[in-house]
């Protein structure tokens, strides 16, 4: 047990964590602990922290003592919930090794190289009314089996240490930051990638309330870009790089049009999804760039989710293409697995752009160690260099794949029960015994029903080649839909029918 549960003479109650998931609603996503962030009080948070240190003892993984970094985005709540995870390392018998507000990549980088856990306090791209706890093993990201042993755990909390709505009744500062990780994050690429090979490119750099806004800045600057910072936030603003905000497609073709930049670089909220646009202005889709970087990386194996873009097949530029379900976790274990049946270069990445990389990778004579969870800069550098090697446009590098366009969208403060609801209607009873069933809700969509996809959420693919997947979100109250066409316009008209559809569905009592 750690110091806490031992004889202090302090009063404690016992806590299942599995109950206290249920009764507060902050429960496992496919990116950590997420949830409204009122809901994410102190006690919530220590909890869970606790149990997570727990976890990794009864494995055998640490010993009081050990560090434990430490790090978080730029949203609202993020602070206090800071001082929540620090206080119970604090309690539990480790030294807190605060790295500020960072990327998340930054963060795990630091642990795994390391071989320590390492806490990011982030909500990623969703709203600043919630927040998450994305939690990292010494080797890597938790897992799945993972996420199961920390629920798991029955942890003790000091009696007076928290209010009756589960409040700290007394502040815990957060200490000063360690600048390492970020000095660290920030090596891993100017030391890999040639000095001054960025140089020549003209780039915009979309700022927003990203947490990684001044590590890119500094990453490109010192690779030779000329980078002009753009869109400043102070406040947060929940940008989703796989459902882009309209604001945010009017800004790239405004900024296009007036700085002639070679490309517009930006990344979510804690920095390990990429956003980048090509010479017009237009956002790459993140599964577009998930392809164009593993080509520049020479990947022989690629894993990616359901729902990403069939043109990885289609361009036949890698060996072996694996699909999983959605979420890191997900991804992380197709590579292991593609690693253990023999690829040497395994590289996953998802729909929102986010880029893993599991065996270290040699270029030039120089190598860059692996990172696998996701991130952001490897994917933006890449196709800029790609696009420098090829001596063609971004736009150019997209006009070469198979031309199959992907869109996406959601609907917000859609409960996940009925979604979930909607989903399994439609795969039982009548709707997956006839297809026609399926037909008629979405005839004003496409054809007949050539198969049905059920890996995550149902994804229908019709005898015309045109996909529809629909998935409830894993981190928040969303309905997610996905389409796939011969043509951007006719993705987009085909989710715009189906958010149409789902709206209805949003708005009905309990059917369809």
């Amino acid at each position: 047990m750690s110091p806490i549960s031992r004889g202090t003479g302090i009063h404690h109650r016992t806590i299942s964590v599995d109950t206290l998931m249920e009764s507060s609603g902050v429960t496992f996503g496919t990116s950590g602990a997420r949830g409204l962030a009122v809901a994410m009080s102190d006690e919530v948070c220590y909890a869970y922290t606790l149990a997570f240190l727990h976890y990794l003892e009864s494995n055998n993984e640490i010993t009081p003592g050990m560090d434990i970094a430490v790090g978080g985005d730029l949203r609202s709540s993020t602070d206090r919930i800071l001082a929540a995870v620090c206080k119970a390392i604090s309690d539990s018998g480790y030294t807190i090794h605060y790295s500020g507000k960072l990327p998340s990549p930054a963060v795990a980088l630091f642990g795994f190289t390391n071989k320590i856990p390492s806490v990011m306090v982030t909500g990623s791209h969703i709203p600043d009314d919630r927040n998450g706890i994305k939690y990292n093993r010494p080797t890597g990201e938790i897992m799945k089996d993972d996420e199961s042993g920390i629920k798991s755990q029955h942890i003790e909390i000091p009696q007076k240490l928290f209010s009756k709505h589960g409040m700290f009744t007394a502040d815990f500062p957060l200490t000063s930051a360690s600048s390492e990780a970020t000095a660290l994050y920030v090596k891993r690429y100017t030391d890999f990638f040639p000095k001054e090979c960025l140089r020549g490119k003209k780039i915009g750099l979309y700022e927003h309330s990203s947490v990684g806004r001044d590590v890119l800045y500094d990453i490109m600057t010192n690779l030779g870009a000329d980078v002009t910072r753009l869109g400043f936030s102070e406040t947060f603003i929940p940008v989703d790089t796989e459902a882009i905000r309209m604001e945010d497609v009017n800004l790239a073709k405004q900024w296009a049009n007036e700085y002639y930049f070679d490309s517009i670089i930006s990344a979510d909220g804690d920095c390990d999804r990429p956003l980048m646009s090509d010479e017009k202005g237009t956002w790459l889709r993140g599964d577009v760039a998930g392809i164009l970087c593993a080509y520049y990386l020479e990947a022989d194996a690629v894993v990616t989710p359901v729902s990403s873009n069939t043109a990885v097949e289609k361009c036949n530029r890698f060996e072996k293409v694996i699909r999983t379900r959605i979420g890191s976790p997900f991804v992380i274990a197709g590579m292991n697995q593609a690693a253990a049946n023999g690829a040497v270069r395994t590289i996953g990445y998802e729909a929102n752009g986010g880029f893993l990389i599991n065996a270290p990778i040699t270029i030039n004579d120089k190598t860059l160690q692996e990172l696998p969870t996701r991130d952001a800069v490897i994917v933006l550098i890449s196709i800029l260099l790609l696009s420098m090697r090829n001596g063609k446009t971004i736009s150019q590098l997209k006009a070469d794949l198979p031309q199959r366009f992907t869109a996406s969208n959601r609907l917000k403060e859609f409960p996940t029960e009925k979604s979930q609801k909607i989903i399994a209607q439609l795969n039982s009873g009548n709707f997956a015994k006839d297809k026609d069933a399926i037909e008629t809700v979405f005839s004003v969509v496409s054809g007949e029903v050539a198969a049905l996809d059920t890996t995550d959420g149902l994804r229908i693919t019709f005898d015309n080649k045109e996909v529809i997947h629909l998935r409830p979100s894993g981190n928040a109250p969303e309905f997610r839909c996905y389409t796939e066409a011969d043509s951007e316009a006719r993705s987009v008209e085909m989710n715009s029918a189906c958010i149409t559809i789902m709206k209805n569905w949003q708005n009905a009592a309990e059917s369809l």
